[in-house]
């Protein structure tokens, strides 16, 4: 199994690109700038927006842990829906790791996170773009694809303990009643998806234990 993975040298595609190195997996880091890769791993350089089918063909796997920059939110719907438009039909899998914007806050699934937030809230172009993301998946033909949102606090400073729990489309919260995660932890829980697929089209979500 090959696995192409964008965006490896941020925040959580660097966890990401850690674990799936650790565990002997055979994956290609997708990043604009090499230089700001933390492992030697084999490398495309290049822009996401610039992938062809090409690019992709010799992957089984995508994970698109993409980043847009602030000022350019709309990119993270951008971004997914070219991947869609790259992937349909390929047989292929799409991972990507989303956002707790889209997450239901009751069992009825009648409200999502996304709207309780206040349209000049500072996060909101970022939390409703990644929304919007994952409509473009609900809304994709012929496509495998997986969507994990990571719990309302994505901490980047978090223990990476191996404890955690998964839930589906609904938020949920932790022993202390937090809803957080590690992106060590997340890292784990994403790989484990890419090595038995339990979640495909579907979204999915992931808080420390």
């Amino acid at each position: 199994m090959k696995i192409a993975l964008i965006g490896a040298s941020g925040h959580a595609g660097s966890e990401i690109l850690k674990e799936a190195v650790d565990r002997g997996l055979d994956v290609t880091a997708v990043v604009r700038n090499k230089g700001k890769l933390k492992l030697d791993v084999l490398t495309i350089e290049k822009d996401l927006f610039t992938l062809t089918k090409d690019d992709l063909a010799p992957f089984d796997v995508i994970v698109d842990a993409f980043n847009a920059p602030a000022g350019k939110e709309t990119l993270h719907q951008d971004s997914i829906q070219h991947l869609v438009d790259l992937l349909q039909g390929s047989g292929k899998r799409l991972i990507v790791v989303g956002g707790a914007s889209s997450l239901f806050l009751d069992a009825d699934r009648t409200n999502r996170m996304i709207d309780g937030v206040a349209p000049d809230a500072p996060f909101y172009p970022t939390a409703h773009n990644m929304w919007l993301g994952l409509k473009d998946l609900l809304d994709s033909q012929d496509l495998d694809w997986t969507y994990l949102s990571p719990a309302a606090y994505f901490n980047p400073n978090g223990a990476k303990t191996g404890e955690f729990k998964l839930s589906d489309d609904r938020m949920i919260h932790n022993h202390a009643g937090k809803s957080e995660v590690s992106m060590g932890n997340y890292a784990i829980a994403l790989v484990d998806e890419i090595e038995n697929p339990q979640h495909i089209q579907q979204h999915f979500s992931v808080v420390d234990a």
